[in-house]
């Protein structure tokens, strides 16, 4: 029985001074995948190759156990970019007609519950909307389908922290089936950490970890200590160290271990964005 709904494995694709290289991951039935890097590094390359909107140069990618080229699986995948593609002539009524017609699946009740729920105007064009707005229209069409896959780039951009907070529970209750998944891209990495099972982070085009977020929120720590203390630390006990005016940094994988091992040090815990900037402002390994 397959246990991903999304399989990638080393795939590239080569641009003029960008090479996404050799890059493998899993999204695992049941669970949210958060996808962070820094703007270039290869987030929305990987989505639209995903989605067969770009062709790989090399690798694999399956989607609901079949290849990603194979077009019967795309009305199970719901999507959502950061900008609203809808017409802005159209009000909620006129993408209804529209989707219905594409989506077999397509869910009425559903959809008018999700416009009630968010206070979308039924009547309004969709040129009038604001980009908050529009946001939430896009996330309520990717999902009143009824997909076993959402994929999402950005899609909370936009939205306030209350309204956003809304669609993050929102994107829980689409996962507790235990079949469904999300791949969720976000530069919003506290949406990361309060939703995701595991987190991947890409660095000008290549994987440097994918792990459990709860393995990266209670295990990983910062350690910090002036210049000569940092000198007696066993490199084996940091992964990447930053040296600031008064002090050192280093971030550091078992937080607790550090902390017995050199006791009048500070170790600090770690943000999922604080493990982001280690690795992509670095330092020194």
């Amino acid at each position: 029985m397959e246990k991903n709904n999304i399989l990638v494995r080393g795939l590239c694709k080569q641009f003029d001074g960008f090479l996404l290289d050799h890059v493998s991951f899993k999204v695992p039935k049941g669970r949210i995948v958060g996808f962070i890097g820094e703007n270039g590094a290869g987030k929305s390359t990987t989505i639209n190759l995903i989605l067969d909107e770009l062709k790989m140069d090399n690798g694999q990618i399956q989607i609901l156990g079949m290849e990603n080229t194979n077009s019967t699986i795309k009305k199970d995948i719901g999507v959502v970019f950061d900008e609203c593609n809808f017409h802005d002539v159209f009000n909620t009524s006129d993408i209804e007609k529209i989707l219905s017609g594409v989506y077999q699946s397509w869910d009425g009740n559903l959809y008018r519950q999700y416009l009630q729920k968010f206070k979308i105007p039924e009547k309004k064009q969709i040129g009038s909307f604001s980009k908050g707005m529009k946001m939430k229209l896009s996330i309520i069409c990717a999902m009143a389908h009824k997909p076993k896959l959402l994929i999402l780039d950005e899609a909370s951009t936009g939205l306030d922290p209350v309204v956003r907070d809304e669609m993050l529970d929102l994107f829980l209750e689409f996962i507790q089936d235990e079949e469904c998944s999300i791949f969720f891209s976000s530069h919003i990495t506290s949406d990361i950490q309060k939703i995701a099972d595991y987190v991947i982070l890409i660095h000008q085009g290549k994987i440097i970890f994918e792990e459990q977020k709860d393995d990266l929120i209670y295990n990983y720590g910062i350690m910090k200590c002036g210049k000569e203390k940092f000198a007696s630390i066993s490199p084996d006990d940091y992964i990447i160290h930053r040296v600031t005016n008064v002090s050192v940094e280093c971030l550091v994988r078992d937080r607790e271990a550090i902390k017995n091992k050199y006791k009048n040090i500070v170790v600090d815990n770690a943000t999922l964005e604080d493990i982001m900037l280690f690795y992509i402002k670095g330092g020194a390994a």
